[in-house]
């Protein structure tokens, strides 16, 4: 296929005689694109806004999210997928990213992998995929097949089906019933889209996955109030979070959350409503995980 045409692999104009510039010159003409970025991303806003809807529909109702890519495109989705279970507690499935060539492809480029319009069917099959699921397939140059053949399995499964490109009219956009076309232009290296369409899509997998969570309660006020402690850091975190939300002492804060295992959302609502734990997540419960509704729940 012909790339020519494709604006992730035209020439850049500002980076002609990069190969020239001092060190100094070279970093700031990469800075200067870099700004350009986040200009983009706010031209697509409401198509990302549709996704977040369909996100949050359906892991309201018991369904999960894929991101399927190749090469930097693939690393992305599973950077975003790894962080949702430590930042917002949720099982490892809930959040799945489906890599050309495998998860050892993360580490190590697996060369062809991502022409195979088959095997992105194949991976993704066995991943479970069902109608309440929704399914993100990105590929900077929107035309991945390895892509393409997830979304079509995603189609017929009757999974929502959104595509992530850099590219005005992708091939993979007529595979998906969101298209989000976010267009970075030229890259500061002929074709590299790991520098700015790369830095594009990770900026919509961050709100994708952190809207849908705020929107099924895994946030209160602007803190991460579901975030799964495992480590000694992040009991001083909750800690402090608790200190911060309720008006209590360290010492307080830290005797509730002994009580509730260290789950802060029980806490918050133990304080703040001054109920006991079982009626805490008896609240939380009925609020489907909201907190603020949970606090402002009449008492029985």
């Amino acid at each position: 296929m012909n790339l020519t045409h494709l604006t992730t692999e035209k020439r850049n104009e500002h980076t002609m005689h990069i190969d020239n510039m001092s060190t100094h010159d070279m970093l700031k003409v990469m800075n200067q694109e870099d700004m350009t970025v986040a200009q983009s991303v706010q031209k697509v806003l409401p198509e990302v806004e549709e996704t977040v809807k369909a996100v949050s529909h359906a892991l309201a109702k018991g369904g999960k999210l894929f991101y399927v890519g190749a090469g930097t495109s693939g690393r992305i989705g599973i950077l975003d997928a790894v962080e949702c279970p430590p930042t917002f507690s949720t099982p490892p499935e809930l959040v799945q990213a489906v890599m050309a060539g495998g998860n050892d492809a993360f580490v190590q480029a697996v060369e062809g992998a991502e022409d195979e319009e088959a095997r992105g069917r194949e991976d993704l099959a066995k991943r479970d995929l069902t109608e309440l699921d929704v399914v993100v397939g990105i590929a900077a140059s929107g035309r991945t097949p390895y892509v393409i053949g997830a979304l079509k399995y995603a189609e017929e499964t009757g999974a929502d089906t959104v595509s992530l490109s850099s590219n005005a009219h992708a091939a993979i956009s007529d595979f998906a019933r969101i298209n989000i076309e976010v267009i970075t232009g030229p890259e500061v290296l002929t074709g590299s889209t790991r520098m700015k369409a790369a830095t594009a899509h990770k900026m919509i997998l961050n709100m994708i996955t952190t809207a849908s969570m705020i929107n099924i309660g895994k946030v209160y006020e602007n803190l991460m109030v579901d975030l799964k402690v495992s480590n000694n850091k992040l009991k001083e975190r909750a800690k402090n979070m608790l200190c911060t939300i309720a008006g209590v002492s360290y010492e307080e804060a830290e005797a509730v959350l002994e009580e509730t295992g260290y789950e802060v959302k029980p806490a918050i609502v133990m304080i703040k409503a001054h109920v006991t734990l079982a009626e805490a997540q008896k609240r939380i419960d009925e609020a489907q995980g909201f907190v603020r509704n949970a606090i402002e729940s009449p008492n029985e």
